[in-house]
């Protein structure tokens, strides 16, 4: 069974701050913050803002009326800006400093989320600035120090080494044979899925062609659930190239050991689901038990 849908990944993301150092480009007056339909967004600054000077340029029909609260402004659009559409704001601080912004709808880049708090520091020697700047580069350290280490263990992974073979057409250098083909189109995405049996383990080979005219298509995740009880288990994940471009196709080939479809003891049917770079599912392929049959 393949099923595109666009069904949430997971609950809401967890409030996210990012921390703007105007001073660090100097070349680039107006500065982007990403809004998205009924979000909130606020922007906070070390000083207060002038709300008589503070103003949204064309905004009529697309925003609700900005508001002022001391040294914050708080935007919310009434629905999603369009991918050319861009909302001017400028902010000017109590010491008669303007500051201008680009609005603009969070892209691919971002995985289709909206900046929710943005603290907008002038004064990158501050030692508000410095603090936002260390918490960020021990967030981006922590991130990559989790990143090596998931490389380092996929490096030595038998199933991951498959995934990478059947991703680059060497089918016949892998112990699978193809149990069926499926198709299916959800929009701006075409998929052709083939299934196959192996020892042991089963696998899913996925052409994605991007019908897209703007957009890029990347992966954000992948899981795999039993049908019976919602286990998750692990998959091994392997693509031809990070995003596929407008018009272009990609590979994407997941592998999945048979104690991913042992429960109490006894065989069950799994769910492969995989979400695309906004958060939302692509589509859910069920593999059942016959695929790692001994």
């Amino acid at each position: 069974m393949l099923v595109a849908s666009v069904a949430d990944a997971s609950e809401r993301e967890k409030n996210v701050v990012r921390a703007l150092m105007l001073s660090e480009h100097p070349d680039d007056d107006t500065h982007r913050v990403y809004v998205k339909g009924q979000v909130v967004t606020t922007l906070r600054f070390e000083r207060a803002v002038d709300p008589g000077k503070t103003k949204l340029l064309g905004w009529e029909g697309r925003l609700e009326p900005l508001a002022v609260v001391r040294n914050k402004v708080i935007l919310e659009p009434l629905h999603d800006l369009n991918e050319d559409e861009g909302v001017p704001l400028i902010v000017t601080l109590v010491d008669g400093t303007e500051l201008p912004f680009l609005l603009r709808p969070p892209g691919w880049e971002k995985q289709g989320r909206p900046d929710q708090q943005v603290d907008v520091f002038k004064d990158r020697d501050s030692y508000a600035a410095m603090h936002a700047a260390l918490r960020r580069a021990l967030e981006e350290n922590g991130t990559l120090t989790e990143e090596n280490q998931r490389y380092r263990k996929e490096e030595t992974s038998e199933d991951h080494a498959l995934a990478a073979l059947l991703a680059a057409g060497a089918v016949t250098q892998t112990p699978f044979m193809i149990a069926s083909r499926i198709n299916g189109e959800d929009g701006d995405t075409q998929l052709k899925a083939t299934l196959f049996r192996g020892k042991g383990k089963a696998a899913v080979v996925l052409t994605l062609k991007n019908l897209s005219q703007k957009q890029a298509w990347s992966m954000k995740s992948a899981r795999l659930l039993s049908v019976s009880s919602g286990r998750e288990s692990a998959v091994a994940v392997r693509s031809t190239r990070p995003s596929i471009a407008p018009g272009e196709s990609g590979v994407v080939a997941f592998v999945a050991d048979r104690s991913a479809f042992i429960e109490d003891g006894k065989l069950t049917s799994v769910f492969l689901e995989f979400y695309r770079q906004d958060g939302l599912r692509q589509a859910v392929v069920q593999l059942d038990p016959d695929l790692v049959a001994e």
